[in-house]
């Protein structure tokens, strides 16, 4: 072995020594904020927007809602009322499995609600029945849109990276979804993540661009969800749009 050799093999040996002599990062040292422990989200925009979901449903004609036609209503606020007593704080900061099973039966209430709700009037568009106006059809099918985005809302929150209390832990390192915040730091405050109001420009966009805009799906899932949203969105707004033009003619 050549004295050069020799010098270039201490050299690496002294490198590993020193790697291993050197202080480990913090934890979550080098990751984005999104990825970083943060302190939990504040509940009362996901409040605000269920309580606007329960007040659309009661305004719905009666013949468009399961009987009886304060049922599904109630049962989601009495979701609401036992989340907010298990976890009475103004965060959402601590999970459990009773927690999470309310909370997602929570997002499928308002769903089932909504679902049969489209399913009643996309009948009534396509044969023909119901006494409305345009102006009625319009308000009706509008209740119906709006509900059907605050409830995917839900849905894209409740999924994306564990849902909000696994985000503000950190636990998952892969997100569901790529806002755009995410990929470009300097456009947005260090400490930034995505909040319930993100999700819900995330449905709102979706269910009127019929596609996704700035913030893509990155897994199977959200791409499937999305993919329904769009769909119901669509043909929703088409027939209603036909029916409405018929009814001023």
């Amino acid at each position: 072995m050549s004295e050069n050799d020799a010098l270039d093999r201490l050299h690496r040996r002294l490198d590993r020594i020193e790697a291993l002599l050197e202080p480990s990062a913090e934890p979550g040292e080098g990751r984005p904020a999104w990825r970083q422990p943060t302190e939990g989200e504040e509940r009362w925009a996901v409040t605000l927007a269920i309580l606007v979901a329960v007040a659309l449903q009661l305004v719905l004609p009666d013949r468009l809602t399961l009987d009886p036609h304060w049922l599904l209503p109630a049962l989601e606020l009495t979701l609401l009322v036992a989340l907010a007593a298990l976890n009475p704080h103004r965060r959402f900061d601590r999970t459990s499995y009773v927690l999470r099973g309310l909370s997602l039966s929570l997002a499928a209430a308002v769903s089932l609600a909504n679902a049969w709700s489209a399913v009643k009037l996309v009948r009534e568009l396509l044969l023909g029945i119901g006494a409305e106006g345009a102006l009625g059809l319009l308000t009706t099918a509008g209740a119906v849109w709006l509900t059907n985005v605050i409830a995917f809302a839900l849905w894209y929150w409740e999924w994306d990276r564990g849902g909000p209390v696994a985000r503000s832990l950190g636990t998952k390192d892969y997100p569901d979804f790529l806002f755009p915040q995410m990929g470009q730091a300097e456009i947005a405050p260090p400490e930034w993540k995505p909040y319930f109001g993100d999700y819900l420009y995330v449905a709102f966009t979706n269910a009127t661009a019929f596609s996704p805009t700035d913030t893509m799906p990155l897994t199977t899932w959200a791409k499937l969800l999305m993919m329904i949203q769009t769909s119901v969105s669509l043909i929703t707004v088409l027939l209603v749009v036909a029916r409405a033009v018929g009814i001023l003619r």
